[in-house]
Parts: C-alpha cells; sequence; structure tokens
C-alpha cells in the first residue's frame, strides 16, 4: 500500500495569522522553502519539522501525517466544510452529522483547539465549502454536537462536556454572525454569539429579533467576558483607546467582518470620529480572539481587540474597553434530544463555573441561564 505525505502546514499558517516569510525567518529556512513544503513538493527533514512545530505551537501530527491509497474501515462521503477557508485536499477533518446532512470541520482552522481527525477531504467539490471525505468509520460519531463560535474557552466546556457525559463537542470555529447562518441554516446544533443591539446596550436578543424573526431560538448564556485591547508587556505604545490605533507607527491585527470584535472596534472608531482606513491593519484579518492576540506576541502587530483570556494565554497587557455576554444559542426543536439535555446539564455545573472564572476569568454569575 503506497503511503504519501500530506502536510497541513499553509492552513496551519494562515489560520495562526503568520505570513510564509515570519515563518521562514523564525524557523531559519528561506521563504522558498516554506512554499515547497506548503505546495507538497518538499518533505522536510526531522529538525526543519521540529522547528515549524514549535513556531506554530503545534504538534508535528498536526502539521504532517501519512496519507494510504486505501485505508481498512473507511468510507466515501459528501460533506459541506465549515470553515473561512475554502475546502482543501488532504485536509483534515473532524466530521458530524447534523439532521439528514453529513457536516466536517477542518481540524486546523483555528489555533485554539486541535481535535483528533475522522477523515480528510479528498477532492473538493464544486463550491467552496463543499468537498468528498474518506472517512474513517467510528461509533463515536452518532453522540456529537457541533458548536459554532469563537469563544476561546470552548475547549474547556467540550472537554468538560466529553468527560461527563460522553458527549463530544466539535467546536466549528465562526464569528457571531456565521455562526448564528449556520444554525438558521442547520449546519450546526448550537451557535455561540456576543452582538450588541444596535440601539440597546443588550446583547444577542435584539440582533436574533431583527434578523430572525421567524426562528424559534432558545438563548442560554454562557459567561461575560471582558474585552478591550491587547498589547505587549508594558504597554510600550500606550495604547488605551480606539482612537490610538490611529497613531502613527501602530501596527494593528482586525477580527474577521461579522464578528463581535470587529463590530465593536467599528462602534468605537465611529464614536470617536475616526476613518477605519486610518488604522495601520484594519484589513488584516486573524479569525478568532487567540489567533488575533498570537500576532501580538509574535511581534507582527502591536496591538489587536480581543478577550482578558486572550491576552492571559500569551502573557500579554490588556486595556479593558467592554463588558459583553456570550451566549448559546440552538433550535428549541434541539433542546429535548439525550446529548442537548447532557451538554445543558454540564452548564448548570460549579464545576464548570470554577474552571471558566479561574483559567479564563469569565464572569459565570448568569452561566446556564435561559434567556429565551
Amino acid at each position: 500500500m503506497e503511503a504519501r505525505v500530506q502536510n497541513q502546514v499553509a492552513a496551519v499558517r494562515k489560520a495562526r495569522g503568520v505570513s510564509a516569510a515570519g515563518l521562514a525567518r523564525r524557523a531559519g529556512v528561506s521563504r522558498q522553502t516554506i512554499y515547497a513544503i506548503e505546495a507538497g513538493t518538499y518533505v522536510p527533514n526531522t529538525e526543519v519539522t521540529l522547528r515549524l512545530a514549535r513556531e506554530l505551537e503545534v504538534s508535528v501530527e498536526a502539521l504532517f501525517s501519512l496519507q494510504t491509497d486505501a485505508a481498512a474501515h473507511s468510507e466515501a462521503i459528501a460533506s459541506e466544510v465549515l470553515s473561512p477557508a475554502p475546502a482543501a485536499k488532504g485536509q483534515p477533518v473532524q466530521v458530524c452529522r447534523v439532521g439528514e446532512a453529513w457536516v466536517s470541520i477542518p481540524v486546523s482552522a483555528a489555533p485554539y483547539f486541535l481535535p483528533e481527525a475522522d477523515g480528510v477531504i479528498t477532492k473538493p467539490g464544486r463550491s467552496a465549502h463543499q468537498a468528498d471525505l474518506l472517512m474513517v468509520d467510528d461509533e463515536s460519531l452518532k453522540k456529537r454536537l457541533i458548536l459554532a463560535g469563537c469563544d476561546p474557552a470552548t475547549n474547556l466546556l467540550a472537554r468538560m462536556v466529553e468527560k461527563i457525559c460522553g458527549v463530544e463537542i466539535i467546536p466549528a470555529p465562526a464569528s457571531s454572525k456565521l455562526a448564528l447562518s449556520w444554525l438558521r441554516r442547520g449546519k450546526v446544533h448550537i451557535a455561540g454569539s456576543h452582538l450588541q443591539g444596535a440601539e440597546t446596550e443588550d446583547f444577542n436578543l435584539p440582533y436574533l429579533k431583527r434578523e430572525f424573526p421567524g426562528e424559534d431560538f432558545c438563548v442560554f448564556t454562557f459567561a461575560r467576558w471582558e474585552e478591550g485591547l491587547v498589547v505587549a508587556p508594558g504597554n510600550p505604545k500606550h495604547l488605551r483607546k480606539a482612537e490610538d490605533l490611529a497613531r502613527r507607527g501602530v501596527q494593528f491585527a482586525n477580527r474577521e467582518p461579522g464578528s463581535g470584535s470587529r463590530t465593536l472596534l467599528d462602534q468605537l472608531l465611529h464614536a470617536a470620529g475616526v476613518p477605519a482606513r486610518s488604522v495601520h491593519g484594519y484589513d488584516r484579518v486573524a479569525f478568532g480572539h487567540l489567533a488575533a492576540a498570537y500576532q501580538v506576541v509574535s511581534g507582527e502587530v502591536d496591538c489587536c481587540l480581543a478577550t482578558r483570556s486572550a491576552a492571559q494565554t500569551f502573557g500579554l497587557d490588556f486595556v479593558p474597553l467592554r463588558t459583553e455576554r456570550y451566549d448559546l444559542v440552538l433550535q428549541r426543536g434541539a433542546l429535548e434530544s439525550p446529548p442537548m439535555q447532557s451538554f445543558l446539564d454540564v452548564l448548570q455545573r460549579a464545576a464548570l463555573r470554577r474552571k471558566l472564572e479561574i483559567l479564563a476569568g469569565y464572569d459565570t454569575s448568569q452561566t446556564g441561564a435561559q434567556l429565551a
């Protein structure tokens, strides 16, 4: 059986917000070498492989794996791929059935979780987010829920749910608006959101009422967090408010359109009378709070807008700007399913609240409360 080395270097690098030149510099190789590795025309030696894994802060297995022409206990299926980027051949994915459809999530879509894969994309489909998969047959797929959103603490919740009740939570990285769109289209089981209403200080409920008037959603609070400016230790450029981002010499990493963080930035810039085009890096996109904060710790930028937990993760300083409520939204019709009931039970656990308070710095006084 012929075996080939497949790699996810490009997907992981882009998810980290690292340029090819930047990765080459830190790994001690040429930019051309990085391009050749990503194209699959060059397989690096052990030393370079370990350097790449160290600089991207993932395991070697997350970057390179063996693909065989045939695999025991495997099957080919068609799936929708939930990812900001188009489906790519050879990309490992986790798979879940939502309703009657197969849905897959690339394991390297974001830097804050790299779950074990169930299969690989063998052929991208006609649309950017359709693909054929070669999937390993696994009975555990029946006890899974897909949770879309951007909360860095999703993995803490997922591990506790699996440990307590055996239900596996598959995180799908997405902005708040994209997560809610997937939920409405029946592509995920749960969507996380921190979108503030346009004319109110409340979060999520006004947006859901305005954008999805015909949908019967249930809304549960996950936690309240602080969002603000994530800066280098000591805040060397003395960044304190949104208008400081327009100063000369300040490089910024933004979040993707549809994210709560980008919406907050636009609101703050508008209130300060600062044009978005004056922020150096407004169009530099990082997918996720930790991906944005990683650009700060790596020296790529001076600042980003993210949660306090993202700053804590990398030992960065934090300037709070607003407290937000992050809610979990699901279709009311899914409320009585056994996996969802197990999930909601864990959401009420004191052990989860303690972990979120200690490790993420969240306010959990309303965790598990049903709002709608």
